[in-house]
C-alpha cells in the first residue's frame, strides 16, 4: 500500500486553510512576498501553522507557495531559495509536532511559457531546486497548486517526482461561464488525464471560486482519472472594502459542502483564500456528523 493510500485509509482527510490572508492579518503587507517571512518573521508563520493544527488539520502546508527561484528573483531573493524552502518545512514540521502531515507547497512562477516570459529549462531547474530542498527538509509530500498552464504543471510534476515523495497537482479553475476552466483554458478532464499520465499521485482543484463550484469540478476530476482528489475552495469571492479583501462565506456554510464533496470523490478537503482555523473546526465537526 502506498503512503498516500495509507493516509486515506480512514476516509476523507481534513487539511488546512488559507496562508496568505492569514499572514496579512498578522501584518504582511498586501503584495509583499509571504515566503520571505520564513526567515524574517518565522514566529508569525509558525503561529498560522500551529493554529491549523490546533483546529484539527491533519495535513498542513508550508509557506513556500512562491519560493521558486524565478519568483524570488523579483524580490532579490533568488540566492536564498533553498534556505527559504528549508525554513518553510521546518516551521510547519515544528507546528505539526507529529499531529499532522506536512505537504510542501509549490506554486506557479507567474511567468507565461507561451508568451516567452520564461524558458522551459529555466522552469524545470527552478522547480527541481525547490522540490529537492523541500524533500530534503523533511516534507511528507509535495503539493503543486494553483496551476493554470498544463506545461508548467507538467514541468513541476516531473521535477517533484524525482524526489520520490507523493505528489499532488492542483489546478485553479476560475475562468469561463461556469468557472470550470483554468486561465489557460484547461478543463478538469484535460488536467486529470495529463497529470495521471505523467505519474501524479493525486489531482486537485483549489482557489478561484467559492465552495459551491467545487462539487461538480471534483466529480469531473474523479471521473476522468480515478485518482484521489484534493479540494481547497475559497471562502467565496472577495469584495474589496477599504483596500482589503473581505470574504463573506461562513465556516458553517463552507462545511455544509463536505458531504457532497466526499460523495463526488474528494479525498482531501480544506480551504484556500479567506478561510481560517474556524473553517477547519467546522469541517472536522461536519465529518464527525457524517
Amino acid at each position: 500500500m502506498s503512503r498516500l493510500a495509507q493516509w486515506l485509509a480512514r476516509g476523507v482527510v481534513i487539511t488546512d486553510g488559507a496562508w496568505g490572508t492569514r499572514l496579512q492579518a498578522l501584518g504582511l503587507e498586501p503584495g509583499a512576498l509571504p515566503d520571505a517571512w520564513n526567515l524574517s518573521h518565522p514566529e508569525r508563520v509558525l503561529q498560522v501553522a500551529a493554529e491549523y493544527v490546533e483546529a484539527g488539520s491533519e495535513v498542513i502546508l508550508t509557506n513556500t507557495f512562491r519560493a521558486n527561484r524565478v519568483t524570488l528573483a523579483e524580490a532579490g531573493l533568488a540566492a536564498q531559495a533553498r534556505q527559504i524552502n528549508e525554513a518553510g518545512v521546518a516551521i510547519s514540521r515544528r507546528a505539526a509536532a507529529g499531529r499532522a502531515l506536512v505537504f510542501a507547497s509549490i506554486g506557479p512562477t507567474g511567468k507565461m511559457l507561451l508568451a516567452g516570459e520564461v524558458a522551459p529549462g529555466e522552469l524545470s531547474a527552478a522547480f527541481a531546486e525547490q522540490a529537492e530542498a523541500l524533500a530534503a527538509a523533511g516534507a511528507d509530500a509535495l503539493l503543486i497548486e494553483t496551476m493554470s498552464d498544463l506545461e508548467e504543471a507538467r514541468l513541476a510534476l516531473r521535477a517533484a517526482l524525482r524526489t520520490g515523495l507523493p505528489v499532488i497537482v492542483s489546478f485553479a479553475f476560475d475562468t469561463g461561464k461556469n468557472r470550470d476552466r483554468t486561465m489557460m483554458g484547461v478543463t478538469p478532464e484535460q488536467a486529470a488525464a495529463e497529470m495521471k499520465a505523467e505519474g501524479a499521485d493525486a489531482i486537485g482543484a483549489n482557489c478561484g471560486a467559492g465552495i459551491e463550484r467545487f462539487v461538480p469540478i471534483c466529480a469531473r476530476l474523479k471521473a476522468a482519472c480515478a485518482l484521489p482528489v484534493w479540494i481547497k475552495a475559497n471562502a467565496g469571492l472577495p469584495e474589496w472594502r477599504g483596500g482589503q479583501a473581505v470574504y463573506s462565506t461562513s465556516p458553517e456554510h463552507f462545511a455544509a459542502y463536505l458531504a457532497p464533496l466526499v460523495e463526488a470523490g474528494a479525498s482531501f478537503v480544506g480551504g484556500c483564500c479567506g478561510t481560517a482555523p474556524d473553517f477547519v473546526r467546522a469541517l472536522v465537526a461536519a465529518r464527525e456528523a457524517m
